[in-house]
């Protein structure tokens, strides 16, 4: 069965913790980048976290948003990963881009 995330929420920055395990990195021209992309188009990509505000996808926009001083950001709740799957998501979610044309 495929799950569908119930809603698409806000939360406030302050409250997104960043995940200790995560294998991406941002380097600070990335993250003006990213400030560039929300001040132009918005900000279209929700921050994926889990129930206990923990970031497992998004960590750059979040700090771009801290760049930005926004007090919220539109993120998705995956509750129904176990740590096992967050974390196999994680790797599946960097492998993928990695490998987009």
């Amino acid at each position: 069965m495929i799950h569908l995330p119930d809603k698409l929420e806000t939360a406030t920055v302050t409250s997104l913790r960043s995940h200790d395990r995560n294998p991406r990195t941002h380097s600070k021209a990335q993250i003006e980048q990213i400030c560039r992309s929300i001040e132009r188009f918005g900000f279209t990509n929700p921050v994926l976290i889990d129930g206990t505000n923990t970031i497992i996808a998004g960590h750059g926009r979040v700090a771009a948003a801290r760049l930005l001083k926004l007090e919220r950001v539109p993120v998705l709740r995956l509750e129904h990963l176990s740590e096992a799957e967050r974390r196999a998501y994680v790797i599946a979610d960097n492998r993928l881009a990695e490998l987009a044309g």
